[in-house]
């Protein structure tokens, strides 16, 4: 992202310690082809599996934002090839993997054991002119003169290395040199997949997978269940599928919290059943530093709306479920630092009581409606009394802190979403993954 720290809450930097929490890993295992503008498309499907997870110590200056669920492909690197797996970021640019030895007891890339590895040094151009865009420019200070890149992410999270390129393959493609983070040292406040490596940044920015491979669409769609869902790279025809578009929104002039390469759609506004809430639309739309865009991230778990917006939705959705939902009222506890309303509800409770109102995200050209068991989500070791904790899904980004709304995939859950970079667009479409999965072919 173009300001200081990226928006993206990545899921991935758990790749050597995690926290108790039991937790849920969406694994692709690659099929069919290549992902290129003139091959068949590349379809792997996407299962749900849950995870067990051991202790991770936390810093006294870091957030206490944390995720338990991640989005991964499964992938081969080097010469000869190393299978591995990488979280899928659309909010991210740079793919990075850990980079350890034989002797590494985390998942990880050895360099040394690949023929083809090669360093990027800092006279490169890929290093002068392609790390534009990256959240921190890329520095040379050390006396390798390799290209030193550092990630920083809004939940504190980080990550940093060199930058370096090898042969990448996903699924039966032909191998592909690919530039990316060969990451040395990584800090996480985040909960997730154990076999992730690393990170595959899918913004447009021009390190990252999607510009080097010249992947024009993609789309994908994120189960709800013990059940496939569908990563598709490349354009398909999907008649069963009224996907409904809003376009990007696009500033040329670089602003210092607008994140250019990112997938920004402008959000007109939100209803809680059938109230439209009374945000003004100035609070909706980048202001004149760029803070204020809204973006599509299948690296955030949950949803994110700025202060005002945050604020009339809590208000509206605590009058409509006044009576439905006890309020835990108690207001030093904030799940994850920015889940401010919270409910009990009896222990036990598979999920949230039914008629709760639909929270719609309103665009121009299309709507994302979270229902139903997306509205809540049971924070694991909360208990009070008989009750337990379960929080409302829609965090506020004032707390975090971070300059941007932002769709998690918590909320895309049972919706197929593309990413049309051909047109400039975004689409929606409600549907079942499993039944999209049937449709395209998929033996699960």
């Amino acid at each position: 992202m173009a300001s200081p720290v990226s928006a993206s809450i990545p899921l991935f930097l758990c790749l050597l310690m995690f926290q108790n929490l039991n937790s849920l890993c969406f694994v692709m295992a690659a099929r069919t082809m290549a992902p290129d503008s003139k091959a068949k498309p590349l379809l792997l499907p996407l299962r749900t599996q849950k995870m067990s997870t051991s202790s991770l110590p936390t810093s006294p200056n870091k957030l206490r934002f944390h995720h338990n669920v991640s989005l991964t492909v499964s992938l081969s690197v080097g010469s000869p090839p190393q299978n591995l797996s990488m979280v899928l970021d659309t909010g991210s640019e740079l793919s990075w993997l850990l980079c350890g030895g034989s002797t590494a007891a985390f998942p990880s890339f050895r360099p040394r054991a690949s023929s083809t590895y090669s360093p990027v040094p800092c006279s490169s151009p890929t290093c002068r002119d392609k790390t534009r865009d990256l959240p921190s420019p890329a520095t040379c200070e050390d006396s390798s003169r390799l290209c030193h890149v550092a990630l920083t992410y809004a939940d504190a999270s980080s990550s940093e290395g060199t930058l370096a390129s090898d042969l990448l393959r996903v699924g039966e493609s032909s191998p592909q040199r690919t530039v990316f983070g060969c990451m040395t040292s990584a800090y996480s406040s985040a909960t997730g997949d154990p076999s992730a490596a690393g990170m595959l940044g899918m913004n447009r920015g021009a390190l990252s997978f999607v510009s080097q491979t010249a992947t024009r669409r993609f789309s994908y769609c994120i189960s709800d269940r013990d059940a496939a869902g569908v990563l598709l790279l490349g354009h398909d025809t999907l008649p069963f599928l009224p996907l409904k578009y809003t376009p990007f929104v696009q500033i040329a002039l670089p602003l210092p919290y607008f994140d250019r390469v990112a997938y920004s759609v402008q959000l007109e506004g939100i209803r809680v059943g059938r109230t439209l809430l009374p945000i003004p639309k100035s609070a909706l739309v980048p202001d004149h530093t760029g803070a204020g865009q809204t973006m599509v991230d299948s690296g955030t778990q949950f949803t994110f709306l700025l202060g005002d917006a945050y604020s009339a939705l809590k208000l509206e959705f605590q009058r409509q479920t006044k009576g439905v939902l006890p309020v835990l009222n108690e207001p030093d506890f904030v799940f994850q630092g920015a889940f401010d309303l919270c409910f009990r509800l009896p222990t036990g409770s598979a999920a949230p009581p039914k008629g709760l109102p639909a929270v719609v995200l309103m665009f121009s050209g299309a709507e994302v409606a979270v229902t139903e068991e997306r509205l809540l989500y049971r924070v694991a070791g909360e208990r009070r009394g008989r009750d337990e904790v379960w929080c409302f899904t829609f965090g506020n980004s004032d707390l975090v802190p971070m300059a941007a709304y932002v769709i998690g995939h918590h909320h895309q859950q049972n919706l197929w979403v593309e990413y049309d970079l051909e047109k400039g667009r975004v689409g929606f479409a409600p549907v079942r993954c499993d039944l999209a999965s049937q449709r395209l072919g998929l033996v699960l």
